[in-house]
């Protein structure tokens, strides 16, 4: 099969002009290759920014309509109004920022997948057959559990709750394999997909709420392991979902500034961070002022201005609950 004979079908053209619908330039759908690995993995895909246009890219043939639909959805829900993340900060180490920034869109997405896969479903993008290519998808990725454990503990444990949100828990035969095969990380696994089933992802507001609490039990888990946390409470800026009343408030009644050791990317000055008070989540990031405005009363003027003004004078998106 050659990219050029695939078509999309009805589902996903359906959901093609949904995004277009929506997206302010042109959204389409380009197959490159011929490459069919015989899988289906999320990195089959990408999003391409051509100017004002986006072109979503698959680059494996293997499921070109399951795998196209997953990308579409991902932008759906960003241009419906769900969340994103953000990456201000910087360590002053060029591949450590690419590992946590990795982590970070990783922990988001395997959220964001349950409403994606949910979606799916309902498209009838998912059959047995795409089942099947998802498992060759995971067994391809992960080698069996060595004991002792070796340093991939973490990719393990990401591919396998994210194989928990797309199988659920009933495909008892996967479930049975996933134990044999890896039976401290999907142990782990099972107990991060607890903490963001808990509550479904109905909304903007309980998507932004599960993505913090997998951020800080997957830190719990790591540290667990004796492994380095990955601070994406801290790293990592989620979009901020308010309600009217909240963007009315003063800053300091909704968020804390608090000086981190990272820097601000942009400045490479060090950067003050607003974490969400409710849940101690980075919501924005400003650089430290310039040392003859860095005196108390700038940070009186910015704890008191209203959350609205701020966002605005930051450029910095919300969602409006």
């Amino acid at each position: 099969m050659q990219a050029k004979d695939i078509q999309l079908n009805k589902e996903v053209q359906s959901l093609l002009d949904q995004v277009n619908a929506l997206y302010p330039g042109k959204v389409e759908v380009q197959f490159i290759g011929e490459l069919q690995t015989g899988f289906v993995r999320h990195d089959q895909a990408q999003q391409m920014q051509m100017g004002k246009d986006i072109a979503i890219q698959v680059a494996d043939l293997t499921a070109p309509n399951y795998t196209a639909s997953h990308e579409l959805l991902h932008l759906l829900m960003i241009l419906s109004g769900f969340p994103q993340v953000f990456f201000s900060m910087t360590t002053g180490q060029p591949q450590l920022d690419e590992q946590l920034m990795i982590m970070g869109t990783e922990l988001y997405d395997i959220v964001s997948h349950e409403v994606v896969v949910s979606e799916q479903r309902k498209h009838n993008l998912i059959d047995d057959h795409i089942k099947d290519l998802y498992l060759k998808g995971v067994t391809a990725t992960l080698k069996p559990e060595p004991t002792p454990v070796d340093d991939e503990m973490t990719l393990r444990t990401l591919t396998l709750l994210d194989a928990l949100v797309f199988f659920g828990t009933d495909e008892d035969a996967i479930m049975a394999q996933f134990e044999k095969d890896y039976p401290i990380s999907f142990a782990a696994a099972q107990k991060l997909y607890a903490v963001i089933t808990e509550k479904p992802v109905d909304s903007p507001f309980s998507l932004r709420r599960n993505v913090v609490k997998l951020f800080k039990a997957f830190d719990a888990q790591l540290e667990a392991w004796r492994l380095p946390a990955l601070h994406n409470t801290e790293f990592t800026t989620l979009t901020s979902v308010l309600s009217k009343r909240q963007l009315s408030l003063q800053v300091k009644q909704i968020f804390e500034l608090y000086h981190s050791d990272m820097h601000e990317k942009t400045t490479q000055r060090r950067g003050y961070v607003g974490f969400n008070r409710a849940d101690e989540q980075n919501a924005f990031v400003i650089p430290s002022p310039a040392p003859k405005e860095d005196t108390p009363e700038y940070f009186t003027k910015i704890y008191s201005m209203t959350v609205e003004e701020l966002f605005k004078q930051l450029k910095m998106p919300y969602i409006l609950r």
